[in-house]
């Protein structure tokens, strides 16, 4: 049954169209349903993250048709046709490989749309809108992504500025589990480098933030501890990590300030990442011998040379998926040959059955052998024969060469065999 994929993306459309479409987890289910009943819409998965909305589908539905169904469904009046692409077939394959292997993504290599696909397939099988060639399309696809993450180095360099903050402090300490870090500032950028300190594990967090319940807010988020930007000092001397992102315009943790937590925490050292502009941190800090101090910039570098790494290994990313589409491919056409394997071998033996009881039937009447064996011979070759033949004869009549090449291309093989 054929592939088919149409969608929308960060490559396509801007957030204020890509927003238009996206399918809300609530109502992912209902929508499932209601394109499982369109003509041609044999299974359908649908994909709908912050970057992308995709619907992947087996059946003979045309891209236009699920364009207009797209469209409908959302009924903001909107004219998909210039930001939309459609797949099909091998294309549809490579593309979901790719998708699910994060060549596709905004951040090259990042895992979290290997999650986003498996939460998007799990949904049509609870909403019974996928099957048989869906099933084997996903399956593949996460395998093919287990593999690029297994061979390539595609996700192991921090791509983003939060990201990037964690594996520089990695570089100080080694197990950030038994480490506190002091967040300061409860903004976007913080907020989302606290995320992935938290998720790496430390021990203690704590959220400074000039207003108290910003601060509390995200600390209810993550389990942490909320504190006022005057409890700064007394925190600075308990942590070992500290990420400052403000829009302060004065420094708020001076020379002074770090020294005076350094004394007090007995030349325990102390990583700093300032990611403010202006700065939050003062550069002489970085002067001090036990603090490791990276600025905005330093991690922007970091982040580049990641980057580079990415491409790089993107390329032994795409040989991967290059082998495992065409395996699949290959898989999948062998199996879709099977039923005319098995036909074509049960009309053979319906015509030896037939052919062997009527050369009984001579054997009985007085025949002599060799009579028989001719009459055998004969009688299997032209039966057997005649479809192919009767074939081979209407493709010559009406200009197919592809079936004619086919079938010549078996009886010579065939021969050489012999």
């Amino acid at each position: 049954m054929p592939f088919n994929v149409l969608g929308i993306n960060h490559k396509t459309a801007p957030v204020s169209l890509r927003e238009k479409v996206a399918f809300s987890e609530d109502r992912l289910p209902a929508a499932l349903r209601t394109l499982r009943q369109e003509a041609g819409v044999a299974e359908v998965v649908i994909v709908s993250t912050c970057n992308r909305t995709e619907l992947y589908w087996a059946g003979s539905a045309s891209g236009a048709e699920l364009s207009q169904w797209l469209e409908r469904h959302h009924g903001n009046n909107l004219d998909l046709a210039p930001s939309l692409y459609v797949h099909q077939e091998q294309r549809a394959v490579r593309h979901a490989f790719s998708v699910a292997s994060g060549l596709d993504s905004m951040v090259l290599g990042e895992a979290q749309i290997l999650g986003q696909l498996k939460d998007a397939y799990r949904a049509a099988q609870e909403a019974g809108s996928t099957g048989p060639s869906l099933n084997k399309l996903f399956q593949a696809a996460f395998a093919a992504a287990k593999r690029v993450r297994s061979e390539t180095r595609i996700g192991e360099n921090a791509v983003s500025l939060a990201s990037a903050t964690v594996s520089l402090a990695r570089r100080v300490y080694s197990d950030l589990s038994a480490h506190t870090a002091l967040m300061v500032g409860a903004g976007d950028m913080n907020a989302l480098a606290a995320r992935h300190f938290a998720s790496a594990g430390v021990k203690r967090m704590v959220i400074a933030n000039r207003t108290l319940a910003r601060a509390q807010t995200l600390a209810a988020e993550l389990k942490a501890h909320a504190v006022g930007l005057q409890d700064l000092d007394q925190e600075l001397a308990r942590a070992d990590i500290v990420i400052s992102c403000t829009a302060s315009l004065v420094p708020l943790i001076t020379r002074s300030a770090a020294e005076t937590a350094i004394r007090v925490r007995r030349r325990r050292p102390i990583f700093m990442v300032d990611l403010a502009v202006p700065r939050d941190i003062d550069p002489a800090v970085g002067d001090l011998e036990d603090v490791y101090l990276f600025s905005i910039d330093d991690l922007q570098q970091l982040v580049d040379e990641n980057r580079q790494q990415r491409e790089i290994a993107a390329g032994g990313a795409r040989l991967v998926i290059d082998e495992e589409v065409a395996r699949f491919l290959s898989e999948s056409r062998a199996h879709d040959a099977g039923p005319a394997i098995r036909a074509l071998r049960q009309q053979a033996d319906e015509i030896r059955v037939q052919t062997v009881e009527q050369a009984r039937r001579l054997l009985a009447a007085g025949k002599s052998a060799d009579e028989v064996i001719e009459y055998l011979a004969n009688t299997l070759t032209n039966r057997l024969l005649h479809s192919p033949t009767h074939a081979l004869r209407q493709a010559a009549e009406s200009a197919d060469s592809a079936l004619a090449e086919a079938i010549t291309r078996l009886l010579i093989d065939e021969r050489d065999r012999h």
